[in-house]
């Protein structure tokens, strides 16, 4: 797992990071069914490259690479992964 996305993605779900990702590991995307259920978007722990190019995309900085997690949202980290491991992609 490289990057996480965090609090301020909740309710917002700007997909310009979605728009950037060269290996599309973030979800849902619009044309998925669950980003009309799910409060924010998520980073495939397995897929992604650690690119970072995620990162500026966001107009929120609601993204951080994995070690530099802020305490406060360190609850996210598991969030990601919970996400994909409900079977979600």
């Amino acid at each position: 797992m490289a990057y996480i996305i965090c609090e301020p993605c909740v309710d917002t779900k700007d997909t310009a990071c979605v728009d950037v990702c060269p290996v599309d590991c973030i979800h849902p995307r619009k044309d998925e069914p669950a980003f009309a259920t799910v409060k924010m978007l998520y980073i495939h722990p397995d897929e992604c490259i650690d690119c970072g190019a995620c990162v500026p995309a966001c107009p929120v900085e609601a993204i951080y690479p994995l070690e530099e997690t802020p305490a406060q949202w360190t609850s996210y980290i598991g969030a990601n992964r919970d996400f994909f491991d409900s079977g979600h992609d």
